[in-house]
């Protein structure tokens, strides 16, 4: 770094160090050139390969590196911010973003992301999968979808250094993304797959206490009767449900941070009115 460069941020990395874009498993479709390119970049910031504050290689670098246009290297990118893992800064360029220790309970949480900025060891284990019709009326309206409908159903447990740390039992709509019939998830968990491919225009969260029964205990490791948080999530892009979640975390496992300020009108609700 020259002594001209703000010192806070880190030399660009060179092109050797970007490892080549050659698809890992044999057995599934090469995956889409922004997609490797996302991945490659993921996995260099989540093994601390890049730091936070270390510049990101340029959008002319990248399209050398993996031989592709810019408007692939571009939606990488864009996908990388909306994720909170890069940072663009106007005439300046985009840098890894400094690691959040917690996440928003208004945010969309990446745990695979949460795990590793703990600075733990993650791993998942896909538990159960299956596609299956919802028929059911009821069903189909309380999970926000039109009656016969096709749902990807997965049951995931994610872990901290062995330990269970989140259990978590997801739909995905196949009318929406129709590609995650073919998903294996093998390197990559669900949750964290969606966010890197498909975008999102809203999201509802749901949270609750509850109490760890006999069988989620034992798939938690923990005594029955533990205080767990339970999540259930619903993601939507342009008002069609792209996938509904619940996560059940053991409650001394993980906690929640909303940072929040007065506004108008949270003043105005707050005021009483005349009887």
């Amino acid at each position: 770094m020259s002594k001209n460069e703000t010192p806070v941020h880190k030399a660009t990395p060179s092109h050797a160090e970007l490892s080549p874009l050659i698809p890992k498993r044999s057995r599934v479709k090469p995956l889409p050139i922004h997609q490797g390119i996302q991945n490659d970049i993921k996995n260099k910031i989540l093994s601390n390969e890049w730091h936070p504050g270390d510049r990101v290689p340029t959008e002319q670098e990248l399209m050398a590196v993996y031989q592709c246009s810019r408007m692939t290297v571009n939606k990488a990118l864009s996908t990388l911010v909306a994720a909170g893992m890069i940072v663009r800064q106007r005439r300046k360029g985009s840098f890894v973003a400094m690691p959040r220790a917690e996440e928003p309970l208004l945010a969309i949480q990446d745990i695979r992301a949460e795990v590793l900025a703990s600075d733990s060891m993650y791993s998942f284990s896909q538990l159960s999968r299956g596609i299956r019709t919802i028929t059911d009326a009821v069903e189909a309206e309380h999970i926000g979808i039109p009656v016969n409908a096709r749902m990807l159903c997965i049951d995931v447990m994610h872990f901290a250094d062995n330990l269970p740390f989140a259990l978590e039992a997801r739909q995905i709509n196949l009318a929406v993304v129709p590609e995650a019939a073919e998903e294996e998830f093998i390197e990559m968990p669900p949750g964290s797959w969606l966010l890197s491919n498909v975008p999102w225009s809203e999201g509802e969260h749901s949270l609750r206490a509850i109490s760890a029964d006999d069988v989620l205990a034992r798939q938690l490791s923990v005594s029955p009767g533990t205080a767990c948080i339970s999540i259930a999530r619903r993601t939507w892009l342009s008002g069609e449900l792209i996938t509904f979640v619940r996560l059940i975390y053991p409650g001394e496992r993980h906690r929640f941070l909303v940072r929040f300020g007065p506004s108008p009108a949270n003043m105005q609700r707050d005021t009483p009115s005349p009887d």
